[in-house]
């Protein structure tokens, strides 16, 4: 099942963005938080804060956590018909868990502005923007927008999904790794992808063609990335996505796993 079922691209640059800025369907939300947003703005964006996912989630908290989302979206008057287009200061790594909780909330076009507001270089507003809620939204959860360890534990012998472990060699292979984590290596099948390499530059990702060189898969495969702790997996899922891949980032990463002595490792 695809995370992305629109054809609206998962990822935007600056260039489209301005082009398509006064389109009526558009929203375009800043994920920095209110009083980032006053400072200074992208014209008519709006403050939208979702937060990030569980990094320890079954299928209840997950529905649970969906069914908050929406609550939050519709409070920022998000009906889940708009095209929606998210900002953060230009990492990728607020966007991307803010673009994977809407996934979760059933917002089923969602993109992120690659290179945030460090590359926005028209005008900018300031001042605080009035939200208006509304009462109704069409927005139906979707739980597969959010990996679980249940989830990929139950399928590491499926062929359509590449598993993507985006730390250092040492982490990897279990020479290294962190200290609070009490097993040391790898999601079994797991392909070792260092992060750095799939960024050309800070919030540039490497060019299509480079970064499927790197995961070996083809353009529109299944892709999770994980770290240790969801966070350089989350800018890896955002470069993932600008090279075409259907990419989640599992938030629980080896933090979680290490912590399930059920759950095989490899070394």
């Amino acid at each position: 099942m695809s995370s992305q079922v629109s054809e609206f691209p998962s990822v935007v640059d600056v260039r489209w963005l301005a082009s398509h800025l006064g389109d009526d369907d558009l929203v375009v939300g800043d994920v920095r938080g209110p009083n980032a947003h006053t400072r200074g703005h992208i014209p008519g964006s709006r403050p939208l804060v979702l937060g990030s996912p569980s990094p320890s989630a079954d299928a209840e908290s997950l529905q649970e956590l969906a069914q908050e989302i929406v609550l939050r979206l519709r409070r920022h008057g998000i009906t889940g018909r708009e095209r929606l287009v998210l900002v953060d200061r230009g990492d990728g790594v607020g966007a991307m868990p803010s673009a994977q909780l809407a996934e979760l909330a059933g917002h089923t076009r969602v993109s992120i502005l690659l290179g945030g507001m460090a590359a926005w270089e028209g005008e900018l507003e300031t001042g605080p923007f009035e939200l208006v809620p509304i009462r109704e939204a069409d927005l139906t959860p979707n739980l597969h927008a959010l990996p679980t360890r249940d989830e990929l534990a139950g399928r590491l012998d499926d062929p359509s999904l590449t598993i993507l472990d985006v730390r250092r060699d040492d982490e990897y292979t279990g020479r290294g790794g962190s200290a609070c984590d009490p097993r040391q290596g790898h999601i079994p099948g797991a392909k070792n992808v260092e992060v750095s390499t799939l960024f050309a530059g800070p919030g540039r990702p490497e060019s299509r063609e480079r970064i499927r060189e790197l995961v070996g898969a083809p353009a529109g495969a299944e892709v999770v990335a994980y770290c240790h702790s969801g966070s350089r997996s989350a800018l890896a899922t955002l470069a993932l996505r600008s090279a075409g891949y259907d990419a989640r980032n599992y938030a629980g990463s080896w933090h979680e796993w290490s912590r399930h002595t059920e759950l095989p490792l490899e070394r």
